[in-house]
């Protein structure tokens, strides 16, 4: 676990002592919560499985992004079903890919994280199960409007989170502040930029720089691509999609190219940076939840499912990785028992993306065949 993980767990921590002493306060009669409950080893106390659905596994093997499920999601699902809980990290969908793509034997997983042009992808080439929605009664927890981003996806993915892929900035070391792709080369920036490892959003805001769509598949304009890319790698100091605000809080690089999550926790913790939608359009992503054919544990795929969409245990993702959140009920669990984690969350244009941006935004797709000119191109340019 990263230290910035840690300083998570330890703000959590903190709230839920405050929301375990507002459980004890509202006990019935005012006396104490049971001592029934159960507790995390940060002191969260877990909610009880609304509804609660039997099943006959024994364990849940998940894989998903590296800092991406609030830590004691995970814990409290392995308590309250009593359950073991198998975690694995991924840092790209490329590496999701790899994994979910060599059969069973190499991909033993129940859950997967799939995001945006991926989806596609495992659709396509039937690496995804489609679901049930009569076993999962939660998504009636969904914002209808922002789930309708997904389109007929909805059959295989269990919406989670949704956002935006912008150039955050120090306000105070930048003489010259970006507010287009195309300012990222200035050198002035030399040395100064980490950027998210991935090709689509990379390879796709310098196609946005020429003119053209963030999902062009036209050879000759992603040469013009790579050779622009080319000439921005000065500037680019490292590529992390793990914790690409480590080195921005650290103070290594004074510019990224991150998600609006990750945006939302260095500007937390420095309030110095500032989040800038480029005039070009951001680079707009919705992430979701599946099973894959192979599944071996199904039955509990579906409690986890409902289980992270509870609004009771979901909010945690507002404190822990807030991104742009679909699931209404965990914004009115937040407004109602933790109203400061709510207001910074609906008050920020990085987290509480505004409307006009997400139509401005470029999604990304996938594109069958031409998606291995990208990874050519970006195995080039990192070279």
């Amino acid at each position: 676990m990263n230290t910035h993980h840690k300083i998570h767990r330890l703000v959590r921590l903190i709230l839920s002592s405050v929301l375990l002493i507002a459980v004890t306060a509202c006990a019935a009669g005012g006396e104490p919560a049971s001592t029934d409950e159960l507790v995390t080893s940060t002191g969260f106390v877990c909610p009880e499985p609304s509804p609660r659905v039997e099943f006959e596994s024994e364990r849940i093997n998940i894989f998903t992004w590296t800092e991406y499920v609030p830590a004691d999601i995970f814990d409290c699902f392995g308590l309250v079903y009593g359950v073991e809980v198998n975690v694995d990290y991924f840092s790209s969908n490329e590496e999701l890919y790899s994994k979910v793509s060599l059969g069973e034997d190499v991909n033993p997983y129940d859950v997967i994280h799939p995001s945006d042009y991926m989806i596609g992808v495992l659709i396509r080439e039937g690496l995804l199960a489609e679901l049930d929605a009569g076993r999962l009664p939660n998504l009636s927890n969904l914002d209808a409007g922002l789930v309708a981003a997904y389109g007929d996806a909805t059959s295989f993915i269990v919406p989670y989170q949704m956002g935006t892929q912008a150039i955050i900035y120090n306000s105070e070391t930048v003489e010259t502040p970006p507010t287009s792709w195309a300012d990222l080369w200035n050198p002035e920036y030399e040395g100064r930029i980490v950027a998210v490892d991935d090709n689509r959003v990379i390879i796709g805001a310098a196609l946005l720089t020429l003119g053209y769509s963030v999902n062009d598949t036209d050879p000759a304009h992603l040469e013009e691509a790579k050779q622009k890319l080319i000439e921005l790698m000065p500037n680019i100091r490292v590529f992390d999609s793990d914790s690409p605000k480590t080195p921005l809080v650290a103070g290594d690089v004074d510019l990224g190219i991150v998600w609006n999550g990750e945006a939302f926790l260095t500007q937390t913790e420095d309030p110095r940076f500032e989040y800038v939608f480029p005039e070009e359009g951001s680079i707009i992503f919705y992430d979701g939840m599946a099973m894959p054919p192979t599944a071996p544990h199904p039955d509990a795929a579906y409690a986890w499912f409902n289980y992270l969409l509870q609004g009771d245990t979901n909010w945690l993702t507002l404190v822990d990785y807030p991104y742009t959140n679909p699931n209404k009920a965990a914004l009115e669990y937040a407004q109602a028992n933790q109203p400061d984690v709510y207001e910074a969350y609906i008050n920020s244009p990085i987290t509480n993306t505004p409307a006009e941006e997400f139509a401005k935004g470029h999604e990304v797709i996938d594109l069958g065949e031409a998606l291995l000119l990208y990874d050519e191109i970006w195995t080039e340019i990192k070279q």
